[in-house]
């Protein structure tokens, strides 16, 4: 009988110690998820702060560009300007950057555009934007930033 006895008290340890290693390999696994995750996101948060970073820099490039005068379109150096800013256009769509549609006509959503004006005096049943104030971006089809936009009725 202490031989049984013994025997049924070893498998019951076995049964808890296996159940042990099998709750500290799940901890384990939940934890290697999170931990990759937590990267993941971090990584994500540095790329948006980078591109936050850079939009006021694309936009007085492109203001500089809008305003160049017309005269000068043919000078080397307004060309390179320009290639500039095509070159970062190429950057922020490999980064999955998009800009957001603003331009007159557009649908207003109040999801991506922000009104910061409104025309109170049109007439009509829709708002749609009359004129982009500041350009907004999607980064992997999330507002980045949203476009500053003045806003109609048509």
């Amino acid at each position: 009988m202490p031989a049984k006895k013994q025997r049924d008290e070893h498998t019951q340890q076995i049964a808890e110690l296996t159940a042990d290693l099998q709750r500290v390999r799940a901890d384990f696994e939940n934890y290697r998820k999170r931990v990759e995750q937590e990267k993941t996101n971090a990584g994500s948060m540095g790329e948006m702060k980078s591109i936050m970073k850079l939009l006021p820099v694309i936009d007085t490039l492109e203001r500089a560009i809008a305003h160049a005068p017309a005269d000068l379109a043919k000078n080397p150096w307004v060309q390179g300007v320009m290639g500039l800013g095509k070159q970062l256009e190429k950057s922020l769509a490999a980064m999955q950057v998009v800009r957001i549609e603003a331009t007159p006509g557009t649908p207003f959503n109040p999801e991506l555009h922000q009104a910061v004006q409104f025309d109170e005096d049109a007439v009509g049943e829709h708002e749609v934007i009359d004129e982009e104030l500041q350009a907004g971006y999607l980064l992997n089809g999330t507002p980045l930033r949203h476009a500053m936009v003045k806003v109609t009725r048509r």
